[in-house]
């Protein structure tokens, strides 16, 4: 589901396709010294830390265990790094969560060192997709998180998640209050998509907008 036209089916069809063959867990980088080579595109994964970013990418992905899912927010503190295709066509990046309040201040300083210096330096990185949750919309903390994507030039789309647990009306009124949001941001994607993980609203459409941002240019 999404507030633009339907992707071009051919390009549907080969998302789905790459999305139901080989994805594998590459490695973990707390550091950037620990990067993989950039033998590839990638698309990165931001958001809140409770804004169901694991959920998201396994059912992205049809795989279960593919991301660590956790009833403590915060969990995820290293860039994890995820192949696509075999033989290779892009890698996913799971960032981690920001915006969690109990988190230790050296944790979120070490946090936002790892996240700028990964989104200004990493030429393979084509876009990060930025999930908001529905329920609440764009919050300080994402608008914190734009921030620091358009100062980085780094293109970026907005992702709706948990769209099953408000009303039609409600997703309206949210997608056209985020799209008004973002109108002005230079770094920012006028499309938004919404998906639902639990019901798989917005995934089809999900999967082709992260080849088309590979294979693009």
């Amino acid at each position: 589901m999404s507030v633009t036209d339907q992707p071009d089916p051919d390009l549907m069809e080969e998302a789905r396709k790459l999305f139901a063959g080989h994805i594998a867990f590459l490695k973990s980088a707390p550091d950037l010294k620990f990067l993989p080579d950039m033998a590839v595109n990638e698309v990165a994964f931001a958001g809140r830390s409770n804004v169901g970013k694991s959920s998201l990418l396994n059912a992205l992905t049809s795989r279960n265990g593919l991301a660590r899912t956790s009833n403590t927010p915060g969990r995820t503190q290293e860039l994890n790094f995820f192949d696509v295709g075999d033989p290779l066509r892009f890698r996913l990046v799971d960032m981690p969560g920001y915006g969690y309040a109990k988190a230790p201040r050296d944790m979120v300083k070490k946090w936002r060192f790892l996240v700028n210096d990964y989104l200004r330096g990493r030429a393979a990185l084509k876009r990060t997709l930025v999930l908001i949750d529905s329920r609440h919309g764009i919050k300080d903390v994402d608008n914190d998180m734009l921030d620091m994507l358009d100062a980085a030039a780094v293109s970026y789309r907005i992702v709706l998640t948990k769209t099953d647990k408000i009303k039609a009306s409600a997703l309206a009124a949210v997608t056209a209050a985020t799209a008004d949001a973002i109108r002005k941001r230079p770094a920012a994607h006028p499309d938004i998509i919404a998906t639902s993980s639990e019901k798989g609203m917005g995934l089809p459409e999900l999967r082709a907008a992260v080849l088309e941002s590979v294979t693009q240019g």
